[in-house]
């Protein structure tokens, strides 16, 4: 028996400094791990103030300057033969910029926009029918410049509403002579005078960028018809035969409402562009031009450049 009792107390005696050991162990190494724990930096730590330094807060971006982009469209313009007539008007802001945005400018056929904008209120006001069909006669043949009336002579049946889409989508002389008609050349001119157009002129085939910013505005924000007539309107300006100025350089799911103009001398194009962010009008007026096409090309480029802008803010 008293061997047995030294053996047990033997036993007891290892399993008690095994246990020690281990937690001397555990503590040891706790320690050595609580060591390696770095403390919150206080608020005036240097390094929190190289770190706001370095990493700016979005909102602390200035926005993109209008007048960076107007600088860069008049270099550009400075470089093409012809003068130039630019107009930007951002619906949403509603602020616009140019460069001789009030310089009366031969319209051409972008004077179809108060042709159709006239038509269009009156037909809101139930004074015209846009499905009356009349018979074009050979007194109102225009036989010359864009169009397809002509080319069919005169019998062909139309509805007010036909000759309103040939007028913006082909920019038919025919039907906007006929319209005209309809309408009266003095109450399209009265219409433009009440909506505050100051220098755009019907008899006499002028305007300015600036008049047709207001134009194509109040069309754009339902302010000359109801919605279902002026989605009929601004449907004429999208998708129209004359797609290589305003539109031409722009991603093709983008929507412009646009309407053309071409004289001797004379290459516009004014509309209001769709942006998904930021719709805005944009017009080109240009008089004294030789070259076309380089003036087409310079349209597309510019509305490009407008484009990129907007698409940056």
């Amino acid at each position: 028996m008293h061997t047995r009792g030294k053996k047990n107390f033997s036993f007891f005696f290892r399993i008690i400094l095994l246990a020690t050991f281990l937690l001397v162990a555990v503590f040891a190494f706790k320690n050595k791990i609580d060591s390696k724990i770095i403390s919150p930096l206080s608020e005036n730590s240097d390094l929190i103030k190289k770190t706001v330094t370095l990493f700016p807060k979005d909102e602390q971006r200035k926005p993109p300057d209008p007048e960076s982009l107007i600088k860069e469209i008049k270099k550009y313009i400075d470089s093409q033969q012809g003068n130039y007539s630019i107009y930007v008007y951002e619906l949403t802001a509603n602020q616009g910029y140019g460069i001789n945005e009030t310089t009366i400018y031969t319209a051409a056929s972008v004077n179809k926009i108060p042709i159709l904008a006239a038509l269009y209120f009156e037909a809101q006001k139930e004074l015209i029918d846009l499905d009356r069909r009349i018979t074009i006669q050979q007194k109102d043949i225009q036989d010359y410049g864009t169009g397809t009336i002509r080319y069919e002579g005169s019998g062909g049946v139309y509805s007010l509403k036909t000759l309103a889409q040939l007028m913006i989508e082909k920019s038919d002389n025919t039907a906007a002579f006929v319209l005209t008609g309809i309408i009266g050349e003095e109450r399209i001119q009265e219409l433009v005078d009440s909506w505050g157009l100051t220098q755009t002129d019907i008899k006499n085939n002028k305007t300015s960028n600036k008049d047709m910013a207001t134009l194509l505005t109040k069309i754009y924000r339902k302010q000359i018809a109801n919605n279902a007539l002026t989605t009929e309107m601004i449907g004429f300006m999208d998708d129209s035969d004359f797609e290589n100025r305003l539109p031409f350089m722009l991603p093709k799911n983008l929507t412009v409402y646009h309407k053309i103009g071409n004289e001797v001398g004379n290459i516009h194009d004014v509309g209001i562009v769709n942006h998904p962010t930021n719709p805005y009008y944009i017009g080109v007026l240009t008089n004294d031009i030789v070259n076309d096409q380089a003036a087409e090309e310079a349209i597309a480029h510019i509305s490009k450049m407008v484009y990129d802008f907007m698409s940056s803010q």
